[in-house]
């Protein structure tokens, strides 16, 4: 048949990439398969544009389980029999364009890979990038993303207990919606994804298929323009049902834990569905499958093969059961409500075979269709960086004294800075009762049943950064996260990332991305942070510009005694505060790329910069002083610096704060720089420690070699003065919760 450019273009296959499919499969393709390439060698299944780079990233190391990219999710063992399995995934352009229901079924779809591994899901974060929300359509899309997330996830009865949310006007048009899910499983029960033993029967569990999602992932998620193409693909956005979802989940886990021997491989059907489902799981079992479309339950009259086979109707997962236990499979799914029909088979062949009344209506071959053209491109620094990262804050005058506290008073009110309290105040992050710290501070904190373990989450990305300079700003990112899951007492062990950019086919994406990886990889190994699984999202673009480069890093640690953890803010008066990896005096260089520099200048600009050495140091010498009980509190120094992260401490936790020190040098600098590997601390009064805690830290910081310095101490009462900084906890609030209301 004669293929045209528009229907390329609709599975988003290049002419060259289709000339390939050609000669590879030495035929010209049906249009079912040629659906089913074009999904499967897209950007989202396939990973043409990414793949060569992400070999780069370190993926091993003695508590992982899985190899990365092999199964749905990555796991890593935390002792006692238990492994952690964990992983993030984006669902951009769908909440472009339908806000509720594409941020719900990125929440449905990550949830799915977490008990497809038969782990059950424990925690929900997110992290949420938006245009700024004084704009009513950005406003819109912020709203509606938040209610999607809260409305699928509560019913789910799974917490929603961390995440971040970040506003810039790059995101305009494209909001970036990236859901992390973590589930526990016995490590001997995990499964696989995986379709082996002719004869064993394919059984397609949960909701009827319907023409929602068509073109998902070879549209929506590989080349598009959320704005440009509003209309024409809002039919390929998926429509939710969180209810089937929880039978599903609660089926899908009773069929793993307590009757793992009655299947061999469970795998969810995300984008490209049956499609991707199943073929996928035919490549990891060396096999092949015959599909009987006729058997498919369907919801929707007249669909066709290629409808039925591209369908990304939400709620479905794939069971590959042992032919002589079909029986019990079927009825425990019956019991809990669930649709269950065996659509097809495992077969010795090598390819997966369409069949529809009777007629064969594609063959796909399994090894063409897991192997599309990777690319090695050539970046190009982009130009406009060369003057962005001259530029000198010293060249900018300094903030007066007498302006300090109405400065600060800004910055606390700044949409990037201010309480998030208004967002997961929407989700349920209890139900369970194994959430010790909530969303607020640094990181989630959760106890993992029946132990006395813990492990602690957080997502971060600081994407100003990531734009000034990628390779570092990714760094950044990671060193960010493992800090941040330091400062409630856990140790860092592994990370998940979702890779956020712009057309890589332009060489300075390209470069974005790139960077970005060489940088997330450096800091992984400083940190023996392994990725153990990830997503890339690409081609985020709205009229022609990228979204700025976001690299976010989803971090797990651990905690061997869950009672150890910490919090950020002051939990009660006379304590002494001390800042940790550094000195209040910071050289202007320190507002490169500084929330107080886009707020009070209007510019994103200046070279960030990161001492990994030196990070890896702070964040052991934390972990050591929680480990002799020396702390009460710690908070990562980041966002607005040390004055806005003071301010939080006292703001979280409730208690003012008396400063002692004094502040000297360029102003700006020494309250809002951000200057990286700080952390803000409170210490017990020594009266309660013998020989004293002040001097044990000073002790300690030496042996580690990390500076430290004293800022005041924590006070009853209302008040909070740092440096020429006089104001209230009270006042402070009124600003910080300006998101709120």
């Amino acid at each position: 048949m004669v293929v045209d450019q528009d229907a390329l273009d609709a599975v988003a296959l290049s002419r060259q990439e289709y000339d390939l499919l050609v000669r590879r499969l030495g035929r010209e393709p049906n249009e079912v398969e040629l659906g089913m390439f074009g999904s499967l060698w897209s950007e989202h299944c396939g990973y043409k544009n990414s793949k060569p780079l992400l070999a780069l990233f370190p993926t091993g190391g003695d508590r992982i389980l899985t190899k990365v990219g092999a199964e749905n999710a990555g796991a890593i063992d935390i002792g006692d029999g238990l492994c952690v399995v964990m992983k993030v995934e984006s669902h951009n352009h769908p909440s472009a364009i339908e806000p509720y229901q594409g941020a719900a079924t990125g929440v449905g779809g990550i949830v799915r890979d977490i008990f497809a591994m038969g782990a059950y899901p424990i925690a929900i974060l997110d992290s949420l990038r938006f245009g700024p929300p004084d704009d009513a359509q950005n406003r819109y899309l912020f709203e509606g993303v938040v209610a999607g997330i809260g409305g699928y996830g509560n019913c789910l009865g799974i917490p929603n207990v961390g995440g971040e949310v970040f506003f810039a006007s790059s995101y305009n048009g494209n909001p970036l919606v990236n859901a992390m899910c973590v589930g526990v499983a016995e490590t001997a029960k995990l499964l696989s994804a995986k379709a082996t033993g002719a004869g064993n029967p394919l059984l397609l569990v949960g909701a009827d298929t319907g023409r929602d999602g068509i073109h998902g992932a070879s549209g929506l998620a590989s080349r598009t323009d959320p704005e440009a193409r509003f209309e024409e693909m809002r039919p390929a956005v998926q429509v939710g049902n969180p209810f089937m979802e929880k039978l599903l989940m609660e089926a899908c886990y009773e069929l793993a834990s307590e009757h793992g021997d009655w299947i061999v491989g469970l795998q969810d059907l995300g984008a490209a569905g049956l499609t991707s489902s199943v073929v996928e799981c035919c490549a990891k079992g060396h096999s092949g499958a015959v599909l009987d479309l006729s058997r498919v339950p369907r919801r929707e009259h007249g669909m066709t093969p290629y409808e039925v086979m591209l369908s990304e109707s939400q709620e479905r997962m794939l069971v590959i059961a042992r032919r002589e236990y079909v029986a019990e499979v079927t009825a425990l799914f019956q019991r809990w409500e669930l649709h269950c029909e065996e659509i097809g088979q495992v077969t010795d062949d090598d390819a997966v075979v369409i069949m529809d009344g009777g007629k064969e209506r594609g063959r796909v071959p399994v090894e063409i269709a897991t192997e599309p053209p990777l690319y090695r491109r050539q970046g190009v620094r982009p130009g406009e960086l060369r003057e962005l990262n001259q530029f000198n804050p010293a060249s900018l005058p300094d903030l007066a004294a007498s302006e300090a506290t109405a400065a600060l008073q800004r910055m606390l009110a700044r949409p990037n800075i201010a309480s998030k309290r208004g967002v997961f105040r929407q989700y349920d992050q209890q139900v369970l009762g194994n959430t010790i710290v909530q969303p607020g501070g640094d990181a989630a904190v959760l106890r993992i049943a029946g132990t006395k373990r813990g492990i602690a989450l957080s997502t971060d990305c600081n994407s100003r950064y990531c734009y000034l300079d990628p390779y570092v700003g990714a760094a950044i990112a990671v060193a960010e996260a493992a800090r941040n899951v330091v400062c409630v007492g856990a140790t860092p062990v592994a990370i998940t990332d979702c890779l956020n950019f712009g057309n890589p086919e332009k060489p300075e994406v390209y470069y974005q991305l790139s960077q970005a990886v060489h940088g997330i990889s450096e800091a992984c190994v400083e940190f023996d942070t392994p990725v153990v699984s990830g997503n890339v999202s690409l081609f985020n673009e709205t009229g022609g510009r990228a979204v700025y480069p976001t690299p976010v890093i989803g971090m797990l640690g651990l905690l061997d005694d869950v009672s150890h953890h910490l919090r950020a803010g002051f939990e009660r008066p006379d304590c002494s505060v001390w800042l940790i990896g550094g000195e209040i005096r910071q050289a202007a260089a320190s507002l490169s790329g500084s929330e107080y520099l886009e707020a009070e200048h209007g510019l994103v600009a200046g070279l960030p910069r990161l001492d990994l050495k030196a990070e890896t140091r702070l964040q052991q010498l934390v972990l050591r002083l929680n480990r002799e009980g020396l702390l009460v509190s710690a908070h990562d120094c980041s966002d607005g610096g040390l004055a806005a992260t003071l301010a939080e401490c006292a703001l979280l936790g409730g208690y003012g704060f008396a400063g002692e020190a004094d502040v000297e040098g360029r102003l700006d600098a020494a309250l809002f720089g951000e200057a990286q590997g700080r952390i803000v601390v409170s210490l017990l009064p020594d009266v309660f420690r013998q020989g004293g805690g002040s001097a044990r830290l000073q002790d300690l910081a030496v042996e580690f070699g990390v500076p430290v310095a004293r800022l005041g101490r924590t006070a009853e009462g209302d008040g909070f003065r740092f440096g020429p900084i006089d104001t209230t906890v009270a006042a402070m609030r009124e600003a910080w919760e300006a998101l709120v209301r």
